[in-house]
């Protein structure tokens, strides 16, 4: 059985970009576009992968951290064709290699196995597309009888070749000890002095091979990113297959377009999203879950019938069913709210544990608290958890009432059922159902005019 394996160009520097990151580290829904890439690629089955890099080549592998990968470094940005010349050594002779690229972020795995196949039967086989504006791509030139003779880069063609709308999308595949020879054969003769893969077309050519092609199955598949005008084009798209998606799961979305999905997201029924909410790492919404407007929710988990009021943040948390949060709330990373509580507005809360029924209705720090059921805790309070060096733990427990304007210093233990009067600090123990309270003296003075 013939093996398959795949080779990725990574090495572009993406100069139009205007960026310090390499093109192929560029984002798209907040993940590298060389990952949408290698994850194509496992999905087709390849027996290798090999990923050619330019330049520094240790963000890049930050970025793709899989162990089985094989780095192919190309020392010089010599064009496609001298980049693919460095992996097809550590290719297998008897192999189908497909040449995928890494600016090429929406190509899927069914159209890259259509391809292996078309280059098992025929030798070689690339992937087309028709362009009505193809403005920037290599045009595909075809004989009389419409067999595929070469392919002509948009600086070398002629006026009357840039009118031809079939291009070439990028990807190849081909037997490789073939293509190792004609790779051999590749000259840096033209406009921009680099070795083109594209023009091992004409050399299989002219030794009488076929050459296979095949179209991509979506437009969008073979859409590249040169630019920022380009990377924002694609984002758009994606955000609108996450929109459709969500939309046929049954999650309400009131504006589509003002929706941005970056990691994954899993809802349940009747759940309803306002505009500008964005959604990054991995969420999870119940049934009748609400975002309302200008929300960012990250690697959280939102039960049933909680609703999201607009301009909060809320990350690796975890939201009881029907809580309300907001408006203007920070839930930070470590948080736990249980069954029916409360967190206004202006409201902060780092790794902490709140009970079922609590409320912190505004203008609060919680920080390393753990909080019981049913408390109050009123505008101003602040757990003071950190004293310089280490971070330190407030416990307050159940049906406890604080008031307005109070510092809780931690370490600090406040037993159930206990009062703390507006404007103390407190710094020890408050034990079970007392009333505390500390403020300083008032003094009065005259004013002399």
């Amino acid at each position: 059985m013939t093996t398959s394996e795949a080779i990725i160009l990574a090495g572009g520097q993406g100069v139009r970009m205007r960026s310090k990151r390499t093109k192929t580290l560029q984002e798209l829904g907040s993940k590298p576009m060389i990952r949408y890439i290698v994850d194509c690629a496992r999905n087709t089955g390849f027996e290798r992968i090999h990923i050619v890099y330019g330049g520094d080549g240790d963000e890049i592998r930050n970025q793709v951290p899989d162990r089985d990968i094989n780095w192919v470094h190309q020392a010089s940005p010599l064009g496609t064709g001298h980049a693919v010349q460095q992996a097809i050594p550590h290719v297998a002779e008897d192999s189908i290699v497909c040449v995928l690229y890494g600016d090429i972020p929406f190509i899927q795995s069914a159209t890259v196995a259509r391809l292996i196949e078309l280059a098992s039967a025929h030798t070689l086989a690339l992937l087309t597309a028709e362009q009505k504006n193809p403005t920037g791509y290599g045009r595909i030139k075809r004989d009389n009888s419409g067999a595929l003779k070469l392919i002509i880069e948009e600086k070398d063609a002629s006026p009357e070749e840039k009118k031809i709308s079939e291009v070439n999308a990028g990807p190849i595949a081909a037997r490789a000890k073939p293509l190792a020879s004609w790779l051999q054969l590749l000259r840096n003769e033209n406009s921009q002095s680099e070795y083109y893969l594209t023009d091992v077309i004409g050399y299989a050519v002219a030794d009488g091979v076929a050459v296979a092609s095949c179209k991509a199955s979506q437009a969008d598949e073979t859409a590249g990113v040169n630019s920022r005008v380009e990377q924002a084009r694609l984002e758009r798209i994606l955000q609108m297959k996450h929109a459709e998606r969500l939309m046929q799961e049954g999650v309400q979305l009131m504006d589509p377009a003002r929706f941005d999905l970056r990691g994954n997201c899993s809802a349940g029924k009747d759940c309803r999203i306002d505009v500008n909410v964005i959604i990054e790492g991995s969420v999870t919404l119940a049934d009748d879950v609400m975002i309302e407007s200008n929300n960012v929710i990250r690697d959280s988990v939102l039960g049933p019938g909680v609703t999201i009021h607009p301009n909060c943040v809320i990350e690796g948390a975890e939201i009881g069913a029907h809580c309300t949060i907001g408006p203007f709330a920070r839930i930070r990373p470590g948080t736990v709210i249980g069954k029916n509580a409360k967190v206004g507005n202006f409201v902060e809360i780092k790794a902490s544990a709140i009970g079922d029924e609590t409320k912190i209705n505004h203008h609060a720090y919680i920080g390393d608290a753990q909080i019981g059921n049913r408390v109050n805790i009123g505008s101003g309070v602040v757990t003071c958890n950190y004293d310089g060096k280490k971070k330190h733990r407030t416990i307050i427990g159940d049906r406890v009432f604080i008031g307005s304007n109070c510092s809780l210093v931690a370490p600090i233990e406040i037993l159930a059922g206990a009062i703390v009067g507006a404007g103390s600090t407190i710094s020890k123990k408050v034990n079970a159902r007392e009333l505390v309270v500390e403020r300083a003296a008032v003094r009065t003075f005259k004013r002399n005019r």
